[in-house]
């Protein structure tokens, strides 16, 4: 993980404006999201391995993923990079059950947050600076 700084960080957005207007950038609201936090995340190779993330803490309302508006708030920590490098192909230890089934035939990352390249820092420090640039302080 390489932490970015930005002036984003501590901004206070409404959720679905912030969602519907870096939705254009790439960035979708991360599958670990809940009600009260989440992140959005874009991914910065075709591989999908390298990301740039922009956490955030629910203020006021409640995030939705399925809903088209919320009534939620949002406040942005500190965006950062991270990078995943996975085993190819499928895990020869994964055990068969019927729910989870779909996830559970991919391996584990070899290193969930593996060293990151200079220039992967460089295109996430230009991405994070289109979304300054929506979202100036």
């Amino acid at each position: 993980m390489y932490p970015i700084s930005s002036s984003l960080t501590s901004q206070e957005q409404e959720f679905d404006k912030v969602r519907s207007a870096i939705a254009s950038l790439g960035f979708t609201l991360s599958g670990n999201w809940d009600y009260d936090s989440g992140s959005f995340d874009s991914a910065l190779d075709e591989a999908q391995k390298v990301w740039l993330r922009l956490p955030f803490d629910v203020t006021t309302g409640h995030v939705d993923s399925e809903a088209d508006e919320t009534d939620a708030k949002i406040r942005f920590g500190r965006p950062f990079v991270l990078k995943h490098v996975y085993n190819e192909g499928l895990d020869r230890e994964a055990q068969p059950r019927t729910f989870g089934a779909m996830l559970d035939q991919f391996t584990d990352p070899v290193n969930a947050d593996a060293d990151i390249e200079p220039e992967w820092i460089d295109k996430a420090k230009q991405r994070l600076h289109e979304i300054e640039q929506i979202y100036p302080k």
